[in-house]
């Protein structure tokens, strides 16, 4: 029996018209036009409608998209999606100075943005000095620099929806 690849498309008795969309040792997963996802032995009786068989691929594109996800965010500066708080989605922040002049107005969406890139370079930063060749009381230095920086940013959290992406900066006594 040939494997049938990632995007054959086939005929279930129960289930109907489907893709298959990851195989592994024992089951195809099918999405179903109807039921959605759904596992079958590799040995279902079903109606083959495109064989793809020279490609066939036991890694998902779910698994390969959440791999390279898992890499970028490890390895480079690119953010995870973080969302703003629905209160300022499609909001504007207005500038507006003390002499009559035009006002500055930027969408809230893109002001966030800025702000998240800032947070995420700060980190990148942080990581960077910690694995550097600096002397302990350097990095502790450092350190103190970048929790000052995090802490002058906590007047942003507001715009954050969850506080666990929130800027925490140095503690009062």
């Amino acid at each position: 029996m040939k494997l049938l690849g990632i995007g054959s498309r086939i005929k279930h008795s129960e289930f109907g018209f489907g893709v298959v969309t990851n195989v592994t040792s024992k089951h195809y997963w099918v999405t179903f036009i109807e039921s959605g996802i759904e596992t079958i032995d590799l040995d279902s009786v079903i109606e083959i409608i495109e064989a793809v068989e020279d490609e066939v691929d036991t890694v998902s594109f779910f698994e390969v998209e959440k791999t390279l996800k898992n890499i970028l965010q490890k390895w480079s500066d690119v953010s995870q999606v973080v969302p703003i708080a629905d209160k300022w989605k499609g909001g504007k922040l207005i500038m507006e100075p003390s002499t009559p002049t035009s006002n500055k107005e930027i969408p809230i969406d893109v002001f966030f943005h800025k702000i998240v890139m800032v947070r995420d370079r700060v980190r990148v930063m942080e990581q960077k000095i910690n694995s550097s060749n600096l002397d302990k009381a350097e990095k502790i230095e450092m350190q103190q620099y970048i929790t000052r920086i995090y802490g002058s940013l906590t007047t942003f959290n507001v715009l954050f929806k969850s506080q666990n992406d929130y800027f925490v900066g140095e503690k009062t006594k």
